[in-house]
């Protein structure tokens, strides 16, 4: 059952030191704020999870709670590379970082797996692809029926998946509107969740394209974060702030900047300041 909490309390309450981590959002309600506040309570030793991680991650990998990744794709999304995950991967920056790479295929049916209480999941894919050759968790699996080679990968069944939404009710079931990832499947399939959400509301009413709604009975944590997915957007409340992506290519280019910029906004600052932004964006 979903419990009301300070972000600060969730993320102590549900996320330990080892812990496999799903922070998932596709282009809009990244969560932002869920993660620096992981960075501020020094959690190490993290197996971050997915689909395409970007700046969020970047940022964990960069202060060293990431000990393993588990995606299919990484980069500033339009802008370029992740600079503190390349320097983690190549130079083992600040720390040694392991990678187990999947096709966007393979993370979402892994995740659909995951939330159905399946241990691997079973699709079309991989054929004529190296990826098998470097992540020994991609297997093949012969149907029974048709006897046709299948690829499968395992299920995502995280020990904490970490969402942001836009909107939750007193009761605390939870909406997501827009564009949607796997974001559903990651809580489903979770051990224990965050959900972040822009605000309280005591019915959802007129809800827009794609609504999800998540029952209360799903759901570990809310946090109430208004901007709690800036510099990614929130559909309906907040656009992209496309100059910060561009601002962090440069940042997280130098060790230096990138630790300065961290402390500055993430360790002395706080999720009060993500309304601020949110709003200028």
């Amino acid at each position: 059952m979903s419990e009301f909490v300070l972000l600060s309390e969730a993320v102590e309450a549900v996320m330990s030191d080892g812990d496999a981590v799903a922070m998932e959002g596709f282009t809009h309600l990244i969560p932002h704020a869920a993660g620096h506040e992981v960075i501020r309570q020094g959690r190490r030793d993290l197996t971050l999870i997915r689909m395409t991680p970007d700046i969020i991650y970047d940022q964990l990998i960069g202060m060293g709670c990431a000990a393993r990744l588990v995606f299919s794709w990484g980069g500033n999304p339009g802008v370029g590379s992740l600079h503190r995950f390349r320097d983690a991967v190549e130079r083992d920056w600040p720390i040694p970082l392991e990678i187990e790479e999947h096709s966007h295929a393979a993370m979402a049916n892994a995740y659909d797996a995951g939330a159905a209480g399946l241990p691997f999941a079973v699709f079309r894919g991989y054929r004529g692809a190296e990826l098998a050759q470097v992540n020994p968790a991609i297997k093949s699996i012969t149907c029974p029926y048709t006897e046709e080679k299948l690829a499968c990968v395992p299920s995502i069944r995280a020990d904490v998946a970490v969402v942001h939404a836009q909107k939750a009710n007193a009761r605390g079931d939870v909406l997501f509107e827009g564009i949607v990832g796997v974001q559903k499947e990651a809580v489903l399939g979770a051990k224990r969740s965050i959900v972040t959400v822009e605000e309280i509301v005591d019915e959802f009413e007129g809800t827009g394209p794609n609504a999800v709604i998540l029952p209360h009975w799903t759901v570990g944590y809310i946090a109430v974060v208004p901007g709690g997915a800036h510099p990614s957007y929130a559909h309906g409340y907040y656009t992209r702030d496309n100059g910060f992506y561009k601002m962090w290519d440069e940042v997280s280019r130098d060790r230096d900047s990138f630790r300065a910029w961290i402390k500055q906004h993430v360790l002395e600052g706080g999720p009060q300041d993500f309304a601020r932004h949110a709003a200028a964006a």
